[in-house]
Order: C-alpha cells, then sequence, then structure tokens
C-alpha cells in the first residue's frame, strides 16, 4: 500500500506548525519567581535542619536584607570560609565588605525573592530570582537563578558557596 500526502492536510500542518515553531525562541524561558510566602520555605519537621535552616533565614534577612552586620557574630563562624570570588575568607573580612551599607530600619520580614530552601544534613542551599541585561540586547532582560549555600555548624555559617563571577 502506498502512501500519499494530502496536499491539503500539508498545507494546513504547515500553516499551523510554521508560526508555532518560529516563534519559539521568543517563548524560550519562563521567568524566574519566587514564593508568595518565602518565609515558610525556611522550616523543616527535622529538628536539625529547621535549625540550620533558621541560620540561613538570619543571613538572608538580618545580614544580606537588613544590612545588621553588627550582628554578624551570631551567624557566622570567625574563620567563615568565603567561596566567592570577590570576598575574602573570615568573618571579619566579610563584615568589612558589606558592612558600609546603611542599615534598614525595621527588619520584620523578610522581602527577599525566594525561589526554594533545601537543607541536608549541614548544608542550606537557597534559591533565588535574579534579573539580568540581556547582552545581545542591553534594552531588555532575562531572569536566571542564583544560589547561595552555607555549611551550618553549631549554630553558625562556617562557609559560604555562591554563583558569583569575578569582577
Amino acid at each position: 500500500m502506498k502512501l500519499q500526502a494530502n496536499p491539503v492536510s500539508l498545507i494546513v500542518t504547515l500553516i499551523v506548525l510554521v508560526p508555532v515553531l518560529s516563534a519559539a525562541p521568543v517563548f524560550a524561558q519562563d521567568p524566574v519567581v519566587g514564593v508568595p510566602n518565602p518565609e515558610s520555605l525556611f522550616t523543616d519537621k527535622n529538628p536539625k535542619l529547621n535549625a540550620n535552616k533558621q541560620v540561613a533565614f538570619r543571613i538572608m534577612r538580618d545580614l544580606l536584607q537588613c544590612n545588621h552586620w553588627d550582628e554578624a557574630d551570631k551567624w557566622l563562624t570567625p574563620e567563615y570560609i568565603q567561596h566567592n570570588p570577590n570576598v575574602t575568607s573570615g568573618r571579619d573580612a566579610v563584615v568589612k565588605f558589606f558592612g558600609s551599607r546603611p542599615k534598614t530600619p525595621t527588619c520584620d520580614k523578610l522581602q527577599t525573592r525566594i525561589v526554594a530552601v533545601l537543607a541536608d544534613g549541614d548544608l542550606v542551599l537557597v534559591a533565588t530570582p535574579r534579573e539580568y541585561k540581556d547582552p545581545k540586547d542591553p534594552s531588555k532582560s532575562y531572569t536566571s537563578t542564583w544560589f547561595d549555600m552555607w555549611r551550618i555548624e553549631n549554630g553558625k555559617a562556617g562557609e559560604h558557596w555562591d554563583s558569583a563571577m569575578k569582577q
């Protein structure tokens, strides 16, 4: 049995597929967004993981958002190891790097958009949306995912990783 293409169905298929396929790059990315209640992600039924997530929460809210770097000793070890290529290791060096930013007067709620918070053992990873300028068209922007990960030891962060590039 020989199959023959029906010219009408072929034309209809092309009319439908060509615009869809040519528009695919325009719709290639869904934007990265945070959850409505980011603080809810910093809890866990496991008491150890919950405690570790709470350290990451306080770093995100109290230090990074509200700039209360005078309280860094509550959440970072003195030997804090920093894997960001732009910041030197050690709590004092991190405080010096971030500490000149003005304090936020009220700091009762996390405003940072959060995608996910994952805890495994002594590691806590926080994923956040980031917006970047499109290198092909600087008048446009796109979103991607930034991450911060901390190793928690004795109720404080002892080590940090993120996706920063050298500047």
